[in-house]
């Protein structure tokens, strides 16, 4: 392959060029960053380059596989979602607050990348604190979908999603606290896999809603995202909500075939307003799982669906409301000089530090909390977690994975929703209910209306995210939409 052209590798072809001495990480790092120099000036994907750190990076992973030790992810370029620690690198989260925020350690994730030698060029743009469905809430600049940059990439993650959809890296990793991973994989062509809570760890996450947050892969096809999971799964002690479990191979389960494996389709996520050819995408798609070997049901019912919305609005505000109340500007971030007591500081530091979707969410958190609406809200949010959940519970004991549109539509026009937050909102009613029932989801490629992609959710059982990728590459193998690019 040209030299100017392997930043179009996908991870398992790279891995096996680097193993054969056929080209060197340096090489594939100089690709990449070429890339961003092309492309960053359009779609704005990145927040911080780190070209000097990387090159670096990649020639100590040269020296590792002259040494004959070579792991799946060694000599990767990689991009980071702005919301992930990485030590001497700066974190910002999108926002004014930490924005020259400088973390004295790694995420665990970050240390498990490092420890295989992957090659970190840069973070990615995202919704401040990742709370948006559009990158549009970045305290820096909008990130832009490739594939119209007239329209939205899809939030929080749309820098990562963007990134690997311009090959500005090879893989990305993401963050989905309501669907942040595969929204953005379903608007931008690429594959996006929210493990089951739990099953990666999230120290040095920062939070945003700490019951609900999880780490994940965006990649360019599904094998690529098993060798991710591969990399960044296992029990770590230093998260109290990681469960030690055991981890498997996720590759093991990549066959192209579907026999024996039973699929509902749940009619509540075919919602009213969904996008013609959303639905008709959707419904080859499942056709073709059923072609594949797969036993479809096209009758299954999740009637506690249409509480999440409203559940999670209470649920994941109340957790931020908590978890931000640390940006005080006392310990570290943004402070503001301009006050007169510590109070008039801390009120000052977050009235401009903050910006107005963290402010909107905040307000609400605090409001679900307060004495008086606790009972009210939150803990009624609570109760009907807890049936989603146990609905969920009930289909998996029923089907293997359950399959929806991972959003009712394609790619909506940057601004289109900024001034209506419950417009926005609705963009991730189909991605929600999972992030409140700890399951694990997939997005991958599945169609495209004018010329927009569309993506097709998986849904599986509580740590068998070994099944939804069996899914996702049997329909993969089938199909061709995950090859297509953007004409950037």
């Amino acid at each position: 392959m040209q030299i100017n052209k392997l930043h179009q590798l996908t991870i398992h072809e790279a891995h096996e060029l680097l193993k054969q001495r056929k080209v060197s990480s340096v090489e594939l790092t100089e690709s990449a960053l070429k890339r961003i120099a092309q492309t960053e000036k359009k779609v704005h994907a990145c927040v911080t380059i780190t070209e000097d750190i990387a090159l670096k990076e990649a020639k100590e992973a040269d020296n590792r596989i002259a040494s004959g030790n070579i792991a799946p992810l060694t000599g990767i370029p990689t991009l980071i979602k702005d919301v992930i620690c990485t030590k001497g690198l700066r974190t910002t989260c999108g926002s004014k607050m930490l924005e020259n925020f400088i973390p004295p350690y790694d995420a665990k994730v970050i240390e498990k990348l490092k420890a295989q030698k992957a090659v970190i060029i840069g973070k990615t743009n995202m919704d401040e604190f990742a709370m948006g469905s559009s990158t549009e809430h970045s305290a820096f600049f909008p990130t832009y979908n490739p594939w119209d940059l007239s329209r939205v990439p899809g939030g929080s993650s749309g820098g990562s999603a963007v990134a690997v959809a311009t090959d500005e890296a090879i893989c990305a990793l993401g963050s989905d606290t309501g669907g942040s991973i595969r929204q953005p994989a379903g608007f931008c062509n690429v594959v996006g896999l929210k493990p089951t809570y739990g099953r990666v760890s999230r120290f040095g996450l920062v939070a945003f809603a700490s019951s609900l947050d999880q780490i994940g892969p965006l990649t360019k096809d599904v094998t690529d995202c098993a060798l991710v999971m591969n990399a960044i799964a296992g029990y770590d002690p230093r998260d109290s909500t990681s469960v030690p479990y055991p981890t498997p191979d996720y590759t093991e389960q990549l066959i192209p075939e579907l026999k024996g494996l039973r699929i509902g389709v749940p009619k509540e996520y075919f919602v009213e307003g969904m996008q013609n050819e959303v639905r008709t995408a959707l419904e080859l798609a499942i056709g073709k799982l059923g072609e594949l070997g797969a036993e479809i049901d096209w009758e299954a019912s999740l009637p506690y669906t249409k509480y999440a919305l409203a559940a999670y609005y209470i649920l994941a505000p109340s957790e931020a409301s908590a978890n931000l109340a640390r940006y005080d500007g006392v310990k570290y971030g943004f402070r503001e000089q301009n006050a007169n007591n510590v109070i008039e500081t801390t009120e000052k530091t977050r009235q401009f530090g903050f910006g107005s979707e963290v402010k909107r969410r905040i307000m609400l958190g605090t409001y679900a909390l307060s004495a008086g609406y606790y009972e009210a809200y939150y803990l009624k949010a609570q109760k009907v977690r807890t049936l989603i959940k146990q609905e969920f519970d009930q289909a998996f004991k029923k089907y293997d994975a359950l399959v929806t549109p991972t959003s009712p539509t394609v790619a909506f026009k940057l601004g289109e929703k900024l001034e209506d937050p419950m417009q926005m909102y609705l963009s991730d009613v189909c991605t929600l209910p999972i992030n409140i029932a700890g399951v694990p989801a997939i997005s991958i490629p599945t169609g495209f209306a004018d010329n927009l992609p569309i993506g097709m959710q998986i849904i599986g059982k509580p740590f068998n995210e070994q099944a939804l990728l069996r899914i996702a590459f049997a329909y993969e193998q089938a199909t061709d939409w995950h090859k297509r690019k953007p004409p950037l």
